[in-house]
């Protein structure tokens, strides 16, 4: 299940799909996918599709992870990036291996003291998580060279763009029935372009929180 075979086949998956960035790669296929997942789904931990985990949430495609990822880091190097949307803490362990510094927001909270365990257990000690409403980020810790959402609100929030640095980097799925991946740069203080990439389906981005 967890060999080394089975997990280049998942890698070379993603390669024939369009995912170019080795450094994205070398962490997909250094990253234990089986361990964000109930045991009862193990075997399929390294098949390229999204699985269900508690409270409705899934985690996302490893083509998805990847693709976001490297659309993320693209134009320079990410010091500071936000994660809208911890979850089974699979995306936020993939971005702690290739960013400076990750901090995690996530209204579920049991879903976040999973991920902290998890985290704990890779030992990646450069990821920040904290129990908040997603949509409002994480103001304190801003500017961030990067955001990166896991779930899909209705429109771009503007808290979210505001906490981004300039030459910052927001990825993010909008839309309900369609949904499409943007990646949105700021150029100046009140200035942004915006990228429409591909169609994607992620579960909504909710308000409020939970215990």
């Amino acid at each position: 299940m967890t060999s080394r075979r089975t997990r280049e086949r998942l890698v070379q998956r993603l390669r024939d799909q369009g995912v170019a960035n080795e450094a994205v790669l070398n962490a997909v296929r250094d990253t234990p996918r089986h361990i964000f997942i109930d045991e009862a789904l193990s075997h399929r931990a390294y098949e390229d599709t999204a699985l269900p985990i508690s409270y409705n949430q899934t985690i996302s495609q490893p083509y998805i992870v990847a693709r976001m990822t490297e659309l993320l880091l693209e134009g320079g190097h990410c010091d500071k990036v936000l994660e809208v949307g911890t979850g089974s803490g699979y995306q936020t362990a993939i971005l702690g291996q290739l960013v400076d510094q990750v901090f995690s927001v996530e209204r579920i909270r049991p879903l976040q003291e999973k991920a902290r365990q998890r985290l704990q257990r890779l030992k990646l000690y450069n990821v920040m998580l904290r129990h908040t409403d997603g949509g409002m980020g994480w103001p304190d810790k801003a500017p961030f060279d990067g955001i990166l959402v896991t779930a899909a609100p209705r429109e771009v929030p503007t808290e979210l763009l505001s906490q981004l640095a300039i030459g910052g980097r927001l990825v993010i799925p909008v839309g309900e029935e369609e949904q499409t991946l943007k990646r949105i740069t700021r150029t100046d203080e009140d200035q942004f372009t915006t990228e429409v990439m591909e169609k994607v389906r992620f579960v909504p981005l909710l308000s409020g929180t939970v215990r």
